[in-house]
């Protein structure tokens, strides 16, 4: 399925920055690609046309944009406070800039929902639970949720801010938050198979502390066949779709 690109100039990280729409109508989807990722990779690894008959039938449309792992997480010989710093800026770019652009485009009036995949698992779960006033609806598929897994032995205010299982556990239970996490969708999948054993050491702790809240989540286990792959993710993209547009 063709797309169309567009991008502009971002203040928040000094640069032109480009994404992708995918339809015209319907329910937007913020995809975000997985490590390293780009605009198009959503569309490259068959995502899209998974659920090209949603599409085509205006049930929702599709957003990917560019991240800049390869400048934050992935620059294990960079400062790590230089880089969660960029993360940050890169964070208020898609809340600040983007979100409001492709909400505008999309004709859409209420909340938008948001997916990825491994890395991008992370980042849709992160800007879900920093922002349910934005997104009312995530699906993150074979995701890690506390960064301090992913960068060794360092941990800073950015890193708390963006860490899903830090800010959940000490968010008070009468925050504003709690209410619009409980009327959202909110589903989080791992396999059981090669190259999940991290992604379910997250999964875990992470339906740990939204137990602890009282948070409803469908937190899904598939099975030990089911790997860190696209072919899986494809079939689970697709399945948790269909039930969650029901």
């Amino acid at each position: 399925m063709e797309g169309t690109v567009k991008s502009f100039y971002s203040q928040s990280l000094g640069r032109e920055m480009t994404y992708i729409r995918y339809g015209n109508k319907g329910k937007p989807f913020f995809a975000v690609p997985s490590q390293d990722g780009r605009y198009f990779d959503f569309a490259n690894f068959g995502m899209v046309d998974t659920v090209a008959d949603y599409i085509q039938q205006g049930k929702i449309q599709i957003f990917s944009f560019d991240t800049i792992d390869k400048e934050t997480w992935s620059n294990e010989g960079g400062d790590p406070a230089a880089r969660m710093a960029l993360h940050e800026k890169w964070y208020h770019y898609v809340c600040d800039e983007l979100y409001p652009a492709v909400m505008a485009e999309s004709g859409y009036t209420g909340k938008a929902a948001i997916t990825g995949c491994s890395m991008g698992a992370y980042h849709a779960a992160n800007f879900f639970f920093r922002r349910p006033d934005l997104f009312d609806t995530v699906i993150a598929l074979s995701g890690v949720y506390d960064p301090a897994l992913l960068i060794h032995g360092y941990f800073d205010a950015n890193m708390y801010m963006n860490s899903p299982v830090h800010s959940l556990r000490n968010m008070p239970a009468d925050h504003p938050y709690m209410e619009m996490f409980r009327h959202s969708k909110i589903i989080i999948c791992v396999g059981q198979g090669a190259w999940e054993d991290l992604m379910q050491i997250g999964t875990r702790e992470l339906d740990e502390v939204l137990a602890q809240k009282g948070i409803p989540a469908w937190i899904d286990y598939w099975g030990y066949d089911v790997n860190h792959d696209w072919p899986w993710w494809r079939k689970q993209w697709r399945y948790f779709l269909e039930r969650t547009m029901e």
